[in-house]
């Protein structure tokens, strides 16, 4: 069989310059529609590939928070297993140990060598959930280099050597001197 195009042209209903102008359109619109069909293809391909690395960079991000979140529930873990294991003992005391916490004075109950050890500085307070621990100085130390939140009270250690220059060196500190 022929075609309808060879049809027409036998029976003289159209001429053969029609026809081959036809037949260049036809073909125009073919190669029209095969490179639209590339173009949506590859821009398909785009979106998909700006879809992945947003997807990427959305789960690196959240990667992150989750693994800031699991190393600071560690170090909390860290620091709340150095107090408990080092946390001194206060022998019940009868004398109040002042000490600020979050701008409100707190105090503790401790004996006279505890608060001899605290004044010195051989002593920290470290609050311990809603509880205040004593710990020793060097322990509080590595609490510190980890997290300077959980150390209540410190003093820092002196030596009680006295400056030439003092004019109160020499007048001693009464020991029962309580602020």
């Amino acid at each position: 069989m022929s075609s309808l195009q060879d049809q027409l042209l036998k029976a003289g209903l159209i001429d053969p310059k029609k026809a081959k102008q036809a037949q260049k359109e036809q073909r125009k619109q073919t190669k029209m529609q095969h490179k639209s069909k590339e173009i949506l293809e590859s821009e398909a391909k785009i979106a998909a590939q700006q879809a992945r690395d947003e997807k990427l960079e959305r789960d690196r991000k959240l990667n992150a928070e989750r693994d800031a979140i699991a190393h600071k529930k560690a170090i909390e873990a860290q620091i709340r297993q150095l107090i408990t294991l080092n946390k001194q003992s206060r022998e019940n005391g009868d004398i109040a140990y002042n000490f600020t916490d979050n701008q409100k004075i707190k105090k503790v109950m401790v004996s006279a060598t505890i608060q001899k050890r605290l004044i010195n500085g051989q002593l920290a307070i470290a609050k311990l959930g809603e509880s205040y621990e004593l710990v020793p100085s060097q322990i509080a130390n590595k609490i510190i280099a980890r997290d300077a939140s959980f150390i209540v009270s410190q003093v820092a250690q002196t030596l009680n050597t006295p400056t030439d220059d003092d004019p109160y060196a020499d007048f001693q500190i009464p020991d029962d001197l309580m602020w």
